[in-house]
């Protein structure tokens, strides 16, 4: 009879063992599942357009000459040119690739979109001069629309909107890495584990 009573007792013992087990199993991987939407929120969150406008203005002159009768006689067209641009410097983050380590609590981010320059000039003549046998034709002014866009995008290069843009990207990166550094997570890029923003902005530099 107490044979009986105390392998019933061990019985007992195991399944409370076995429940409370399954109990801490479940637990953990709530923990887990509630961590990683947590992640995925914040990344949908900071998936969007970072936008950096700027503004350039520029004046220029365009010149053309053609020549007859060996040269002796040429026909001159000439404008002044008023140049007013608005640019801006995008990150679509939607593009952004990434991938997320359940198992050993890391996001990867594997690939950051560059950034899209967009520039729109309003281009406006003023002082043109020109002749029948030279009029302004559409390839002067394709001409014209190709050689400003080159020089705004040199002066892009030499102004801190580029800089201005990257810095806005990553503020919003680093509300990531904020994240996973909370949770107990690591945040990953270029091989390396970031763990703050100033590792972050070196890596996006490199």
């Amino acid at each position: 009879m107490l044979k009986r009573i105390l392998v019933g007792a061990a019985i007992v013992v195991v399944i409370l063992l076995a429940f409370k087990y399954c109990e801490f199993k479940k637990g953990d991987d709530s923990t887990i599942d509630y961590n990683t939407n947590l992640i995925q929120q914040q990344i949908l969150n900071v998936g969007k357009l970072v936008v950096t406008e700027g503004h350039f203005s520029e004046v220029i002159t365009y010149k053309n000459q053609q020549k007859y009768l060996m040269d002796m006689i040429s026909f001159e067209k000439k404008a002044l040119i008023v140049v007013n641009a608005n640019v801006t410097v995008a990150y679509d983050l939607h593009k952004m690739k990434y991938d997320i380590d359940e198992k050993n609590k890391t996001i990867t981010i594997l690939n950051i979109p560059k950034e899209e320059i967009t520039i729109n000039p309003d281009i406006q003549f003023y002082d043109v001069e020109q002749s029948k046998l030279n009029p302004f034709t559409g390839d002067d002014y394709n001409k014209i629309n190709k050689s400003v866009k080159a020089n705004l995008a040199k002066k892009i290069e030499k102004s801190t909107l580029k800089t201005n843009a990257q810095n806005r990207l990553i503020s919003e990166l680093s509300k990531i890495l904020i994240l996973t550094n909370s949770m107990g997570w690591k945040l990953e890029y270029n091989g390396k584990t970031i763990e703050s923003e100033s590792e972050l902005n070196q890596d996006l530099k490199l």
